[in-house]
């Protein structure tokens, strides 16, 4: 079982350890420090060595930081937790702050007394990060200094970091080699004016070496630094622990091995510019590089985007990763159906069955994120993870909301299913058919070359602004291959002005949430492909989708009457599609429940 139920923290154990932080403030003669949930690399999720935040606060979300001042502290949390916050912090030592609405800088200004001098570790914020702090307290009398990490002092029984193999990747599923990778980004270097670049991000890492790790669990990868210049020969600075002869084979003569303490010296050596990314480079990067006197250009780490834009074998293979997940999850609604309107299991009872049926596919490598399953009103918090402690028995006549992934050697899965137990509330049919309107405008959407995710964000929340609803997340992010669920540049939101290009992943998944009563989403992941050409169209090139998750939509929780009839074509489309492709990968009797699930509305 990958998924834990464990509550790795509880609120009471905040309060006795902000006093402790406190005592060590005052010690290094400090007004403040910031504890982010964030490690050296800035991905998304973190070693438990890594956990810093949730140690101190109880707070486990995937983003967020506290303020820790001598007389207050803060938590900084986003939409998606403004729920989650409330039942994992202790209220009484922590005041969640709702970001980034309010900034960091903006908070410091109004609660740290003048003069005050807040710590932060360089290696665990960017350099983007704190350059916008630092402008907002220009004129404070407030001042940002880099410091030891002063959690670590207090936290006596820190897990020690992972030290699992580094693997190779076949190139029968990147479908590149390194060296050809390598030698891409070189000419991107070269054509840039930067004669190297320092590579913070271990899936940028993996996906330059065609290799792989298990450091994180969910995205596998192992923690590691590369430097790569502008002839392709590149450096890689990993625990010797994780380096076998197999790796050394694998990596040849095209790249040095190193130990991560000579990572210093070694950016003391590189030739400018030094291509460094703002938004994921520690500040200690930057610094290091000030210091030696080394010109830095800023820009986007060249990998994210040649990573985002898969080739035909990774295509190729993340499509049948889907439809053997798919069968998978079929296996799962129909079970669930099966237990009937009033069903004797518990939230966990359901994320366990949901990774057996996964597990019987003889492929599953690990779960991509930590099963979301909420009946009820755990359905409306957006990111819950069942717990010994939360755990539920699942409510007739409510919503069971199911967000799960895998990874596969082949592909990463994202899915989202949101089905009706028993009768579901006549309020919550509303929403939900409100929420696929939005799903299939979405999947639909033809848009020329250039449009970015901002330009498409409104066609998956129009049908709910019309009624006066919407969702306080993103509408879609990238997906890996056999990489991070989560992955950049691209995503579909109001923020993201990175133009889609064929070949990206991403994932549309409108919702609604109901605080307290229930929770909606509904998810596919979908990539971006060339669009055919229309009778009467110009001659500019077109953009689509073609989805690539196939799973019913539950039909009990739609109002038929609020669809078009083109909504109604595409979702009896779309469900042809999924019978014809999953029939033969279903045994007897879920075939039999997949037939009445994809019958037309």
């Amino acid at each position: 079982m990958f998924q834990s139920f464990e509550a790795t923290t509880t609120p009471q154990t905040g309060g006795p350890r902000l006093a402790q932080l406190r005592d060590v403030l005052k010690d290094r003669a400090l007004d403040g420090f910031v504890v982010p949930r964030a490690d050296a690399h800035q991905g998304e999720y973190v070693a438990d060595a890594d956990m810093r935040l949730a140690w101190l606060t109880g707070f486990t979300g995937s983003a967020g930081f506290c303020v820790v001042l001598q007389d207050r502290a803060a938590v900084f949390i986003d939409g998606r937790y403004r729920l989650a916050v409330r039942e994992q912090v202790d209220l009484e030592h922590f005041t969640p702050v709702d970001w980034p609405k309010t900034k960091l800088g903006d908070w410091l200004v109004a609660n740290a007394p003048k003069g005050s001098v807040i710590g932060f570790d360089p290696w665990l914020h960017t350099k983007g990060e704190i350059d916008a702090a630092k402008a907002r307290l220009e004129g404070s009398g407030v001042t940002l200094r880099p410091c030891d990490n002063l959690v670590d002092v207090i936290w006596q029984d820190r897990p020690a970091p992972p030290q699992d193999l580094m693997v190779p990747y076949d190139i029968a599923l990147s479908g590149e080699s390194s060296a050809d990778k390598r030698g891409r980004m070189a000419e991107k270097l070269r054509q840039s004016g930067h004669k190297s670049t320092v590579l913070t991000q271990p899936d940028s890492i993996a996906w330059l070496l065609n290799t792989r790790g298990s450091d994180l669990g969910h995205t596998p990868v192992a923690l590691a630094f590369a430097t790569l210049d502008d002839s392709g020969h590149a450096e890689l600075f990993i625990d010797p622990a994780k380096v076998d002869d197999t790796l050394r084979a694998h990596l040849g003569n095209d790249g040095g091995i190193n130990d991560p303490a000579a990572l210093g010296a070694a950016v003391d050596r590189l030739q400018g510019p030094v291509l460094v990314d703002k938004s994921t480079a520690p500040v200690w990067l930057d610094a290091r590089l000030q210091k030696a006197g080394t010109p830095v250009a800023y820009d986007a780490d060249p990998i994210l985007l040649a990573k985002a834009c898969k080739n035909e074998v990774e295509l190729s293979g993340t499509t049948e990763a889907h439809l053997r997940d798919g069968a998978a999850v079929c296996n799962f609604l129909a079970w669930v159906d099966s237990l009937g309107p009033a069903p004797d299991v518990t939230e966990i009872d359901v994320v366990k069955q949901l990774e057996a049926f996964r597990a019987e596919t003889g492929k599953l490598r690990h779960i991509s994120f930590d099963t979301i399953c909420g009946t009820g009103a755990n359905g409306a918090i957006m990111h819950y993870r069942v717990t010994e402690e939360t755990n539920r028995q699942i409510e007739p006549d409510n919503l069971l909301l199911v967000d799960s992934g895998a990874q596969y050697l082949d592909g990463t899965t994202d899915i989202t299913r949101t089905l009706a137990i028993g009768t579901p509330p006549a309020e919550a049919v509303r929403a939900f058919t409100l929420v696929l309107k939005g799903m299939i405008t979405l999947s639909m959407a033809r848009f020329p070359k250039g449009v970015s995710g901002r330009d498409i964000d409104a066609l998956a929340r129009n049908a709910l602004w019309q009624a006066g609803l919407d969702f306080d997340h993103g509408t879609g992010h990238g997906v890996g291959v056999y990489l991070s669920v989560h992955e950049g540049p691209q995503r579909i939101s109001r923020a993201s002005d990175v133009a889609l290009q064929e070949g990206m992943i991403l994932s549309n998944e409108p919702g609604y949430y109901k605080p307290g009563a229930f929770g909606i989403r509904i998810e596919n992941l979908i990539v971006v492909q060339k669009a055919p050409p229309i009778a009467g169209g110009d001659d500019r090139e077109m953009l689509n989708f073609r989805t690539l998750t196939f799973a019913p939509i539950d039909r009990k929780m739609i109002d038929i009457a609020l669809l078009t009839q083109t909504e109604r074509d595409w979702l009896n489309s779309y469900h042809t599609e999924v019978l014809a492709k999953l029939a033969g990968r279903c045994g007897p009797a879920t075939l039999n429940w997949l037939e009445q699930a994809c019958a037309a509305v």
